[in-house]
């Protein structure tokens, strides 16, 4: 059946993704960028000096003053954002009730997509999925969204993922965003991930959570491993006294790692509204 996400694009209408930080030079957009220049928003004047275009002296102030000042501005430029959507088997859960991660996941990244492209910049997905991965690079053209959208509606979660690999090809310029329950290689992805931070990459990890995972059933019960059907778990009241103390502890850890890179981070859980959810992550803050 075909996610509706009519609701969600409407609910998102107006909101604007900035940048954290200055971004590198790049082609004009809404972000400052670190580029100095004498076009865009001014900022501050400074003194004539030898070898500055004259067409920037301020010669109303010259004339004032009897000194001359160049009006100095951030320019403002584009950033290209890659969102990264993690669709292992670990992410097709619950599979009889509730929102999944995966539909959660999904709903996330064309709410994220839909602001980036209304910010003006182009957006571009690496999904990840059962039957190998869907990659679009980033574009601003009309109808964008919807190609996103339809394109997530086909795909379905399966095996393993392998999230370093797809982090190696983003651009240190881009915004890249990680959609994911960090499950499964979730180590050798921070470690990518390090390098794309020390280039100059801005980071944002969305990190799903499924409502059902914060704590186990009651009773005895056996789980599966989703990502490895061989792997059988039994589950009892032992298990559950330490269970929500180490999942509890996973979260912090996860959250501790991601931030230390200078990423942005946000845990969603699968019972938060999708507009609610994309507008904490842009945001900046915690739900």
């Amino acid at each position: 059946m075909s996610a509706d996400y009519g609701p969600l694009l409407d609910a998102l209408r107006g909101v604007r993704w900035p940048a954290r930080r200055a971004v590198a030079a790049a082609p004009s957009g809404a972000h400052r960028s670190r580029q100095r220049g004498t076009a865009g928003e001014f900022t501050e004047y400074r003194l004539y000096r030898q070898g500055d275009d004259p067409r920037a002296l301020d010669w109303k102030l010259l004339a004032r003053s009897d000194r001359a000042f160049v009006r100095l501005s951030d320019d403002r430029a584009l950033m290209p954002t890659w969102i990264v959507l993690d669709g292992s088997a670990s992410m097709d859960f619950p599979v009889d009730g509730g929102t999944s991660k995966w539909r959660m996941a999904c709903a996330v990244v064309v709410g994220l997509a839909a602001v980036a492209q209304a910010s003006g910049d182009p957006v571009g997905v690496l999904a990840l999925h059962a039957d190998g991965v869907w990659r679009m690079p980033p574009r601003t053209r009309r109808g964008t969204v919807r190609e996103i959208a339809r394109a997530l509606d086909a795909l379905r979660p399966g095996g393993s993922s392998a999230l370093a690999t797809a982090l190696m090809q983003i651009p240190i310029t881009a915004r890249c965003v990680l959609v994911t329950d960090c499950l499964g290689d979730h180590e050798s992805t921070i470690k990518h991930a390090s390098v794309l931070a020390a280039g100059g990459a801005m980071l944002e990890c969305v990190h799903i959570v499924a409502r059902e995972e914060l704590a186990l059933p009651e009773g005895i019960f056996r789980a599966q491993d989703p990502e490895d059907a061989t792997v059988w778990r039994v589950a009892s009241a032992d298990v559950r006294t330490g269970y929500a103390t180490r999942f509890n502890a996973f979260r912090a850890q996860v959250r501790d790692q991601w931030r230390a890179l200078g990423a942005g981070y946000t845990e969603v859980t699968t019972d938060v509204a999708p507009a609610r959810a994309v507008r904490a992550v842009v945001a900046g803050l915690a739900l």
